[in-house]
């Protein structure tokens, strides 16, 4: 895409966002809402569908726009969380799903019809150690029987569809540690009190995560999405576009955190001259400018592989830790130069601040992606 067509996608979010000020967002984090009408705008005015090909209603964009379009609600203030599952989730199903599955649900999802907001991955004992999940699907004539349990799923109140990783083959039968997990897509709709219970988690962000229970949950066999026991190949894609998307959500809190931190040091004025004179005030957001606009570069490498179809592993990776980093960091400096006022509800930045330390931990840690750089990108011994 050219230049100026992604400046004309940046600006048409700007706008939309201009109509979901700041008091929006903190209304909704105060009584734990969820963000319905931004959703129903982003989705009728065809960003959530962004990446759903033009012949099943979606825009046919790549990640580099849907990167754009996540990068300038966080930067307007908002909360893209709300939304972005409903991208990242489509690498797996345009890449693995089948036409049968992709003609049932990609229309309704571009249209609005039916929201996919959930990846079902994470469990409480084995966090991000995906490959030795323990939530089981035992193949029962023409249905799959789901048991076990998984947490910190995102949006399962607000969402239609969910995309779930469980294993098929025993872990004494695998022939890797990826092999035997494989995908689904469970309509929510019929599964809540029907083997599935919801149990939203109480968290310091507004974020709609919940701890899902399976007892006996029958799912067609028909959504199986690939092929059995290889659903961590699914998954990945769905992984490298989540990092990739997230890191440019982190880039627009690092910049949102940025324009509030020089807007304040310019106006606020302390021993009868403005405190952005002072260089340990203005040298902190210069620094993190810097970071901001080098862990930029690397979002924008990772989704660019990504859209080229080529290997983003450690890019997608790096995009994630730097941009958070960044993000962390300008959020830091933001709160200081504002001080007490930073702690205020009403300027705004301790909400963003809470939301933006989530990337810290999530989706992936830090320490992994260390890991896996250390591993796979530097040969160094394996740490585990």
């Amino acid at each position: 895409m050219a230049a100026a067509e992604l400046t004309q996608i940046r600006d048409a979010v700007r706008k939309l966002c201009a109509s979901f000020g700041e008091d929006y967002w903190k209304g909704l984090d105060a009584t734990r809402a969820y963000p319905t009408k931004f959703v129903k705008r982003l989705t009728d005015e065809g960003f959530l569908g962004c990446l759903i090909p033009e012949t099943y209603g979606g825009a046919g964009l790549g990640l580099v726009e849907a990167s754009a379009i996540l990068e300038e609600i966080s930067r307007a203030g908002g909360h893209p969380g709300a939304a972005h599952a409903q991208m990242y989730v489509m690498g797996s199903l345009l890449k693995h799903g089948s036409e049968a599955q992709k003609q049932e649900y990609l229309s309704a999802i571009a249209s609005g019809a039916l929201r996919l907001q959930s990846f079902g991955i994470t469990e409480p004992t084995t966090g991000t150690d995906t490959t030795s999940l323990k939530t089981t699907a035992i193949r029962d004539g023409d249905d799959y029987i789901i048991n076990g349990q998984k947490v910190w799923i995102s949006r399962v109140e607000h969402s239609d569809l969910m995309l779930l990783l469980a294993r098929t083959k025993a872990i004494d039968k695998r022939s890797r540690k990826s092999d035997g997990l494989s995908a689904f897509i469970v309509d929510l709709r019929q599964a809540t009190g029907n083997g599935l219970t919801v149990k939203p988690i109480d968290a310091m962000i507004n974020h709609h995560a919940c701890e899902l229970f399976f007892d006996d949950l029958r799912i067609p066999a028909a959504n199986l999405v690939g092929r059995e026991h290889e659903g961590f190949k699914v998954v990945l894609d769905s992984m490298n576009a989540e990092r990739i998307l997230i890191a440019a959500e982190c880039i627009g809190d690092a910049g949102y955190f940025i324009d509030k931190a020089s807007a304040y040091a310019k106006e606020r004025e302390v021993f009868g001259r403005p405190i952005g004179q002072n260089q340990g005030v203005s040298f902190p957001i210069a620094q993190s400018y810097a970071q901001t606009r080098a862990a930029g570069l690397m979002v924008e490498k990772a989704a660019a592989l990504f859209d080229a179809g080529e290997a983003c592993g450690p890019e997608a990776n790096m995009a994630k830790m730097l941009a958070a980093d960044a993000s962390k960091l300008a959020g830091d400096v933001c709160m200081q130069v504002h001080g007490g006022f930073g702690l205020a509800r009403d300027y705004h930045i301790e909400r963003k601040f809470r939301e933006t330390r989530l990337y810290q931990v999530a989706p992936i840690s830090t320490n992994l992606i260390l890991a896996y750089l250390a591993e796979h990108v530097l040969d160094l011994p394996r740490s585990f």
